[in-house]
Protein backbone atom coordinates (compact mmCIF):
# COMPACT_ATOMS: atom_id res chain seq x y z
CA UNK A 1 0.00 0.00 0.00
CA UNK A 2 2.83 2.28 0.71
CA UNK A 3 4.21 2.33 -3.16
CA UNK A 4 0.72 4.37 -3.81
CA UNK A 5 1.36 7.07 -1.42
CA UNK A 6 3.81 9.25 -3.39
CA UNK A 7 1.66 11.42 -5.39
CA UNK A 8 -1.71 10.78 -3.58
CA UNK A 9 -4.20 13.59 -2.97
CA UNK A 10 -6.51 14.21 -0.39
CA UNK A 11 -9.58 16.94 -0.58
CA UNK A 12 -9.79 18.98 2.65
CA UNK A 13 -12.41 21.67 3.24
CA UNK A 14 -14.34 23.09 0.36
CA UNK A 15 -11.34 24.00 -2.01
CA UNK A 16 -8.21 22.16 -0.35
CA UNK A 17 -6.20 19.32 -0.40
CA UNK A 18 -2.99 17.90 0.58
CA UNK A 19 -0.39 15.45 -1.34
CA UNK A 20 2.45 13.42 -0.43
CA UNK A 21 5.15 14.14 -2.88
CA UNK A 22 7.45 12.63 -1.33
CA UNK A 23 8.54 10.20 1.53
CA UNK A 24 12.07 9.23 3.17
CA UNK A 25 12.55 6.11 2.96
CA UNK A 26 10.73 5.64 -0.47
CA UNK A 27 8.44 3.75 -0.42
CA UNK A 28 10.59 1.34 -2.98
CA UNK A 29 13.08 1.16 -0.74
CA UNK A 30 13.81 -2.24 0.95
CA UNK A 31 13.29 -1.33 4.30
CA UNK A 32 10.06 0.37 5.94
CA UNK A 33 9.63 3.28 7.62
CA UNK A 34 9.21 1.99 11.22
CA UNK A 35 12.23 -0.51 9.95
CA UNK A 36 14.08 2.53 9.42
CA UNK A 37 13.03 3.90 12.95
CA UNK A 38 14.32 0.35 14.55
CA UNK A 39 17.47 0.45 12.11
CA UNK A 40 18.44 4.25 13.46
CA UNK A 41 17.95 2.83 17.30
CA UNK A 42 20.17 -0.13 17.24
CA UNK A 43 22.91 1.77 15.74
CA UNK A 44 24.31 3.22 19.14
CA UNK A 45 25.42 -0.40 19.44
CA UNK A 46 25.57 -1.62 15.63
CA UNK A 47 22.66 -4.05 15.66
CA UNK A 48 20.21 -4.79 12.83
CA UNK A 49 16.85 -6.32 12.68
CA UNK A 50 15.94 -9.34 15.13
CA UNK A 51 12.66 -10.17 13.15
CA UNK A 52 8.79 -8.24 13.09
CA UNK A 53 8.12 -9.25 17.02
CA UNK A 54 11.53 -7.77 18.50
CA UNK A 55 11.55 -4.82 16.05
CA UNK A 56 7.89 -4.24 16.76
CA UNK A 57 8.57 -3.95 20.39
CA UNK A 58 11.65 -1.80 20.12
CA UNK A 59 9.91 0.47 18.35
CA UNK A 60 6.81 0.66 21.34
CA UNK A 61 9.58 0.91 24.10
CA UNK A 62 11.00 3.73 21.95
CA UNK A 63 8.09 6.03 21.76
CA UNK A 64 6.55 5.24 25.13
CA UNK A 65 9.80 6.26 26.87
CA UNK A 66 10.22 9.54 24.51
CA UNK A 67 13.82 8.31 23.03
CA UNK A 68 11.86 10.16 19.83
CA UNK A 69 15.82 10.63 17.84
CA UNK A 70 15.00 7.53 15.67
CA UNK A 71 11.66 8.65 14.41
CA UNK A 72 13.61 11.55 12.81
CA UNK A 73 15.17 9.50 10.28
CA UNK A 74 11.73 9.35 8.53
CA UNK A 75 10.51 12.45 6.55
CA UNK A 76 7.20 12.90 4.92
CA UNK A 77 7.49 15.60 2.40
CA UNK A 78 3.80 17.71 1.19
CA UNK A 79 1.83 20.28 -1.04
CA UNK A 80 -0.81 21.66 0.66
CA UNK A 81 -3.59 23.87 -0.49
CA UNK A 82 -5.39 25.49 2.38
CA UNK A 83 -6.67 28.90 3.78
CA UNK A 84 -4.68 31.49 5.66
CA UNK A 85 -6.87 30.60 8.62
CA UNK A 86 -5.41 27.14 8.60
CA UNK A 87 -1.76 27.94 7.58
CA UNK A 88 -1.45 31.11 10.60
CA UNK A 89 -1.45 28.36 13.10
CA UNK A 90 0.08 25.97 11.50
CA UNK A 91 3.61 28.33 11.30
CA UNK A 92 3.51 28.04 14.86
CA UNK A 93 4.80 24.68 14.63
CA UNK A 94 8.62 25.61 13.57
CA UNK A 95 9.75 22.04 13.41
CA UNK A 96 8.22 22.22 9.90
CA UNK A 97 10.08 23.28 7.06
CA UNK A 98 8.15 25.59 4.65
CA UNK A 99 7.98 27.55 1.43
CA UNK A 100 4.65 28.94 0.57
CA UNK A 101 3.32 30.85 -2.81
CA UNK A 102 3.83 33.81 -3.03
CA UNK A 103 0.84 36.91 -4.11
CA UNK A 104 3.78 39.07 -5.45
CA UNK A 105 4.23 36.47 -8.35
CA UNK A 106 1.33 35.01 -8.57
CA UNK A 107 -2.27 36.46 -8.93
CA UNK A 108 -4.93 35.45 -7.09
CA UNK A 109 -8.45 33.73 -8.26
CA UNK A 110 -11.70 35.07 -8.10
CA UNK A 111 -12.64 31.54 -6.08
CA UNK A 112 -9.28 31.11 -3.97
CA UNK A 113 -11.40 31.83 -0.88
CA UNK A 114 -12.90 29.63 1.73
CA UNK A 115 -16.53 29.37 2.36
CA UNK A 116 -17.27 26.96 5.61
CA UNK A 117 -20.16 24.76 5.76
CA UNK A 118 -21.41 25.29 8.52
CA UNK A 119 -21.35 28.74 11.23
CA UNK A 120 -20.14 27.76 14.73
CA UNK A 121 -20.84 28.86 18.06
CA UNK A 122 -18.54 30.99 20.44
CA UNK A 123 -17.62 28.42 23.30
CA UNK A 124 -18.65 29.46 26.49
CA UNK A 125 -15.78 27.86 28.47
CA UNK A 126 -12.99 28.65 26.15
CA UNK A 127 -12.47 32.23 24.71
CA UNK A 128 -10.14 30.77 21.84
CA UNK A 129 -12.89 28.15 20.30
CA UNK A 130 -15.78 27.39 19.81
CA UNK A 131 -18.51 24.88 19.65
CA UNK A 132 -21.90 23.54 18.01
CA UNK A 133 -23.61 24.90 15.16
CA UNK A 134 -25.26 28.36 15.30
CA UNK A 135 -28.43 28.32 15.65
CA UNK A 136 -29.60 32.14 16.47
CA UNK A 137 -29.32 33.40 12.90
CA UNK A 138 -29.27 31.47 9.53
CA UNK A 139 -26.48 29.81 8.32
CA UNK A 140 -27.66 30.54 5.11
CA UNK A 141 -27.53 34.73 5.52
CA UNK A 142 -24.15 34.37 6.83
CA UNK A 143 -22.90 32.75 4.02
CA UNK A 144 -24.13 35.34 1.29
CA UNK A 145 -22.88 38.15 3.68
CA UNK A 146 -19.25 36.48 2.92
CA UNK A 147 -19.57 35.28 -0.13
CA UNK A 148 -20.68 39.42 -0.73
CA UNK A 149 -17.53 40.25 1.18
CA UNK A 150 -15.34 38.29 -1.10
CA UNK A 151 -16.96 39.60 -4.19
CA UNK A 152 -16.12 42.74 -3.51
CA UNK A 153 -12.82 42.56 -2.20
CA UNK A 154 -11.72 40.65 -5.28
CA UNK A 155 -13.62 43.45 -7.54
CA UNK A 156 -11.03 45.72 -5.99
CA UNK A 157 -8.26 43.82 -6.52
CA UNK A 158 -8.62 43.04 -9.73
CA UNK A 159 -9.56 46.82 -10.42
CA UNK A 160 -5.91 47.41 -8.60
CA UNK A 161 -4.05 45.17 -10.90
CA UNK A 162 -5.53 46.92 -13.66
CA UNK A 163 -4.45 50.53 -13.14
CA UNK A 164 -1.24 49.25 -13.11
CA UNK A 165 -0.98 48.74 -8.79
CA UNK A 166 1.64 46.03 -8.04
CA UNK A 167 0.13 42.59 -7.20
CA UNK A 168 2.10 43.00 -3.67
CA UNK A 169 0.28 46.08 -3.12
CA UNK A 170 -3.21 44.72 -4.92
CA UNK A 171 -3.21 42.35 -2.05
CA UNK A 172 -4.22 44.36 0.67
CA UNK A 173 -7.96 44.15 -0.71
CA UNK A 174 -8.10 40.53 -0.76
CA UNK A 175 -10.03 39.07 2.47
CA UNK A 176 -6.95 37.89 4.49
CA UNK A 177 -8.09 34.60 6.67
CA UNK A 178 -9.73 33.02 3.99
CA UNK A 179 -8.07 33.21 1.26
CA UNK A 180 -6.25 30.01 -0.20
CA UNK A 181 -2.05 29.55 -0.51
CA UNK A 182 -0.18 26.05 -1.43
CA UNK A 183 2.82 25.51 0.53
CA UNK A 184 5.40 22.92 0.63
CA UNK A 185 5.82 21.51 3.62
CA UNK A 186 8.34 18.94 4.99
CA UNK A 187 8.33 16.87 8.68
CA UNK A 188 9.89 14.16 10.58
CA UNK A 189 7.79 11.83 11.83
CA UNK A 190 8.84 12.76 15.32
CA UNK A 191 7.91 16.19 15.17
CA UNK A 192 4.87 15.05 12.60
CA UNK A 193 3.70 13.68 15.62
CA UNK A 194 3.66 16.70 18.11
CA UNK A 195 1.89 18.18 15.13
CA UNK A 196 -0.84 15.55 14.99
CA UNK A 197 -1.20 15.30 19.13
CA UNK A 198 -2.18 18.86 19.32
CA UNK A 199 -4.02 19.30 16.08
CA UNK A 200 -6.04 15.78 16.17
CA UNK A 201 -7.20 16.91 19.48
CA UNK A 202 -11.04 17.82 19.85
CA UNK A 203 -10.52 21.19 20.93
CA UNK A 204 -8.19 22.19 18.11
CA UNK A 205 -9.96 24.77 15.34
CA UNK A 206 -11.74 22.53 12.88
CA UNK A 207 -9.98 24.17 9.83
CA UNK A 208 -6.58 22.64 11.10
CA UNK A 209 -7.88 19.73 12.92
CA UNK A 210 -9.12 18.24 9.53
CA UNK A 211 -5.42 18.55 7.75
CA UNK A 212 -4.69 16.95 10.62
CA UNK A 213 -7.01 14.16 10.20
CA UNK A 214 -6.19 13.81 6.44
CA UNK A 215 -2.69 13.45 7.61
CA UNK A 216 -3.03 10.95 10.01
CA UNK A 217 -5.78 8.74 8.10
CA UNK A 218 -4.19 8.88 4.48
CA UNK A 219 -0.02 9.19 4.84
CA UNK A 220 0.81 8.72 8.47
CA UNK A 221 -0.80 5.37 9.37
CA UNK A 222 -0.06 3.68 5.49
CA UNK A 223 3.52 4.49 5.70
CA UNK A 224 3.81 3.75 9.65
CA UNK A 225 1.46 1.32 11.00
CA UNK A 226 3.78 0.35 13.97
CA UNK A 227 4.62 3.56 15.00
CA UNK A 228 0.87 4.85 14.37
CA UNK A 229 -0.37 2.50 16.47
CA UNK A 230 2.20 3.22 19.04
CA UNK A 231 1.23 7.03 18.63
CA UNK A 232 -2.66 6.20 19.36
CA UNK A 233 -1.50 4.41 22.54
CA UNK A 234 0.97 6.66 23.77
CA UNK A 235 0.45 9.99 22.67
CA UNK A 236 -3.64 10.34 23.85
CA UNK A 237 -3.61 7.76 27.29
CA UNK A 238 -7.05 7.67 28.47
CA UNK A 239 -5.99 9.90 31.60
CA UNK A 240 -5.88 13.00 28.64
CA UNK A 241 -9.53 11.31 26.86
Amino acid sequence: MTDELIGKRVKVLDKGWIELIDLMPHPASAVSGDLAIVNAARVSFLGESKGAQRDKRLLFYLLRHRHTSPFEMVEFKFRVRAPLVTWWQWVRHRTWNMNAQSGRYTPFQENDFYVPAIWRRQSADNKQASEGRLAEQPSGELTQMLLAHYEEGYRLYSQALERGVSKEMARLFLPGFSVYYTWVAKVDAHNLMQFLRLRMADDAQYEIRVYADAIYQHFFAPALPWTAEAFQQFAFPADEA
